[in-house]
């Protein structure tokens, strides 16, 4: 993506659950050569708690993080945009990267349920920051 840094948009319902772990990862695993953005469609009044407890167990604090509403200043400022269910709430524009993560949601679950699902999260997020660095996913 030329020489300037990279910007990706994750989007769900709440900005709750989901889209605040991935941000958290990429944040953890691209630090400040990938700029990260979350928003939701509806958001919720704060982080899903037992999202926030998965993400401490392994290290990655995302207490300071509050859902945001999702805006078209957003979408166009991003390169690449990640929804996660959030259905036809998020606005398209020509020349970005879409993709459409279907994972389940935390909210509801307990952190048993919760654990595979950030697993799952940093999975995808190993794999969209090795392409969008230009690095071997196995050195991520």
């Amino acid at each position: 993506m030329n020489d300037r840094t990279p910007s990706v948009l994750f989007v769900c319902v709440h900005n709750a659950g989901r889209s605040q772990m991935a941000a958290g990862w990429l944040r953890h695993i691209a630090g400040d050569r990938v700029e990260v953005r979350s928003a939701g469609s509806m958001p919720a009044e704060q982080i899903n708690p037992v999202a926030v407890e998965a993400m401490a167990e392994v290290g990655i604090d995302i207490t300071a993080e509050e859902p945001k509403v999702l805006t078209t200043e957003a979408v166009e400022d991003s390169d690449v945009v990640i929804t996660m269910g959030c259905g036809d709430a998020c606005p398209f524009f020509p020349g970005k990267r879409y993709e459409d993560w279907k994972l389940e949601d935390p909210a509801g679950q307990g952190i048993e349920a919760v654990r595979p699902i950030r697993d799952e999260i940093r999975s995808r997020i190993e794999t969209l920051t090795a392409e969008l660095l230009g690095q071997d996913p196995a050195l991520t």
